[in-house]
């Protein structure tokens, strides 16, 4: 893994190799501020737990997961340089090199996804899952994409549009349907999902229901959304009917897509 992405490093940029990591960038955790995300955070130490409780709690339904399974399976195997830009905890498959602004256990390089350290046309396929709304600036993000693909280099992108807030550390915007191809208008191919639009629909009137019956007071939100969370999980799955629905995309949780250079 450290000679496969010593090949794509552009040298101008300066880094230290600690833990066995490529760190350009150092970034405390502490950034993390939100008492919820804390919590959540507490929890991606222990990833299989964590993924459990997303995979059956989260409002949204886990349809996303087939998408990013089915499209790891086609390098499976292969001398391809694969990228996981934006990985934070996750690890989806040893031989891929994740990218992520905190140095978790599973980040391979601790950098700016907004200034990449990779020499132009150096990557086959990038997986960037839930990202782009914690970036202040998602088109340098997109753009840089653009620049460290290969011609004909593939990505897969997930992107939220009716999701109530939710800071990791930062949370800055929404993507439509629309918008979409407007902000991949350099890509080609582009196919684009429309992921739980009942997940769409429960996941605010969660936050709001919780809003209502916790007064501000900052620790009973939290309680009450967890519990809220259990009792209603059960809801999303009506999405294994609806998310086929041709007007799914105008209240779907999120958009998962793929294209290329």
């Amino acid at each position: 893994m450290k000679e496969k992405i010593l090949s794509i490093l552009d040298p101008k940029f300066q880094f230290e190799y600690k833990n066995d990591k490529f760190v350009f960038v150092e970034v405390e955790e502490g950034i993390v501020s939100d008492s919820l995300d804390q919590i959540k955070t507490f929890f991606k130490k222990y990833v299989w737990l964590y993924e459990l409780l997303i995979y059956v709690i989260a409002p949204l339904y886990p349809s996303r997961y087939y998408y990013l399974k089915r499209v790891l399976n086609r390098t499976k195997n292969s001398d391809l340089v694969v990228v996981n830009l934006g990985s934070g905890y996750t690890d989806l498959r040893p031989d891929m090199i994740n990218v992520d602004l905190l140095a978790y256990a599973p980040v391979n390089v601790v950098c700016d996804i907004t200034e990449l350290p990779f020499k132009d046309n150096s990557v086959d396929q990038i997986i960037n899952i839930a990202v782009l709304e914690h970036v202040p600036n998602p088109q340098k993000v997109i753009s840089e994409i653009h620049r460290i693909l290969k011609p004909g280099g593939k990505l897969l992108c997930e992107i939220p549009f009716m999701q109530a807030f939710h800071a990791s550390p930062y949370d800055f915007q929404r993507f439509t349907y629309e918008g979409i191809k407007v902000q991949f208008q350099e890509f080609k191919n582009l196919k684009i999902h429309s992921i739980s639009p009942t997940g769409g629909m429960l996941w605010p009137l969660q936050e709001w229901f919780v809003m209502l019956f916790s007064f501000g007071i900052k620790p009973l939100h939290n309680i009450l959304l967890i519990i809220v969370m259990v009792l209603t999980f059960p809801i999303k799955f009506l999405d294994v009917i609806l998310q086929y629905h041709p007007l799914s995309k105008n209240i779907a949780s999120c958009f998962i897509f793929e294209c290329e250079k």
